[in-house]
């Protein structure tokens, strides 16, 4: 039986103005025409520095194929990494990675695609498009959750990044070594500079090294181990996954949307399920991945099971289930395939979209 997800707090956000929505549709507008994903690729990155915060945004352009033509800003080093992790990964890369990885995107769309309240806000402004592919629209994307309605600050930061590459896309189609990354991981970075009553922006080589590891703390009650481990061992393996579900969820409508993860337990020879629960990203992913090991641990003094070994495909996961397998002596085996647990999983998606 899938249990109901945490609830997700909702959080009070500002909404952007009229006007902060104007300049952002204009903007929007003007690199459209310019379609830089003519001379452009995903990985021809340079960062903004965001004059509210001083926090930095990495632009990518996407569209090179003619497929899907948008302008990510992917936030922080942190994401940066996330993406040239992606990259490297190609198509081995599971897909909901993209949406743990928090941007702010302006995509051109169908018209089908944009939602009332995005088509509100382009008839109070006044402006008409027209065709395939016309259409504005604007998202902010963070671990977990939907891509959902920009809030105030995050409209303007995708403004001044769009106009950014106003100016850097056309520099970089005359010198392609304009956007090149050195090897100690100097990129190209345009930052607001004031002089007397003036504001000028102007190119910075900044080095943005990698980030220091993400800080995961893992939640173990030891009342819950010392009773596990009077259990008797009584299967061979079990196979245990963490994924996300890709259907929004949320518990009221003036909640923003999350992904839930679904902790999947199964035993490969009967393919029986032996338990399954739903997570939400609250207060956060890492918040989350810290409760992963206690929530197996409680689903497997549930069923009364303690395995000789879990096998799993995650590096994410294997390294959360560490901590546990070392208390209870569990060997934890990485595989490539889960084939009993994904059989299941199909079933219990399809079931869910029903």
């Amino acid at each position: 039986m899938v249990q109901q997800a945490e609830r997700v707090a909702p959080a009070a956000a500002a909404e952007p103005s009229l006007q902060e929505w104007r300049h952002l549709y204009e903007a929007a507008i003007r690199a459209k025409e310019l379609a830089p994903w003519d001379w452009m690729n995903e990985v021809d990155i340079f960062g903004v520095e965001n004059p509210e915060t001083g926090d930095l945004g990495f632009v990518s352009v996407m569209g090179a194929l003619g497929e899907h033509y948008a302008v990510g800003v992917y936030l922080g080093s942190w994401a940066l990494y996330e993406f040239w992790s992606l990259v490297e990964a190609g198509p081995k890369a599971p897909p909901e990675r993209i949406l743990e990885i928090p941007q702010l995107q302006a995509s051109f769309e169908d018209r089908t695609e944009l939602r009332v309240e995005d088509r509100e806000i382009i008839k109070k402004l006044g402006l008409r498009f027209r065709g395939r592919g016309a259409w504005p629209l604007f998202r902010s994307w963070r671990p977990g959750f939907v891509p959902w309605y920009l809030e105030a600050h995050e409209a303007r930061f995708l403004t001044t990044a769009l106009l950014q590459l106003l100016d850097v896309a056309p520099r970089f189609r005359e010198d392609r070594s304009l956007l090149e990354i050195s090897d100690d991981d100097v990129y190209l970075v345009r930052a607001l500079r004031r002089e007397g009553g003036a504001q000028v922006w102007e190119d910075r080589r900044v080095q943005v090294p990698p980030p220091p590891p993400r800080q995961i703390e893992i939640i173990l009650d030891q009342r819950l181990l010392q009773s596990l481990q009077k259990v008797t061992r009584s299967v061979a393996a079990l196979e245990v996954d963490l994924s996300m579900i890709p259907e929004g969820m949320r518990d009221t409508p003036q909640e923003r949307p999350y992904y839930a993860y679904n902790l999947l337990i199964v035993e490969p020879q009967s393919s029986f399920v032996l338990g399954t629960e739903l997570l939400a990203p609250a207060p956060t992913l890492e918040a989350m991945w810290g409760q992963v090991p206690q929530r197996l641990a409680q689903q497997l003094l549930r069923v009364g099971i303690l395995p000789e070994e879990i096998r799993v495909r995650s590096p994410l996961l294997r390294q959360l289930l560490q901590p546990l397998a070392q208390e209870l002596g569990i060997r934890l085996k990485p595989v490539k395939s889960l084939r009993s647990l994904d059989s299941v999983q199909r079933e219990m998606l399809s079931f869910l979209r029903r």
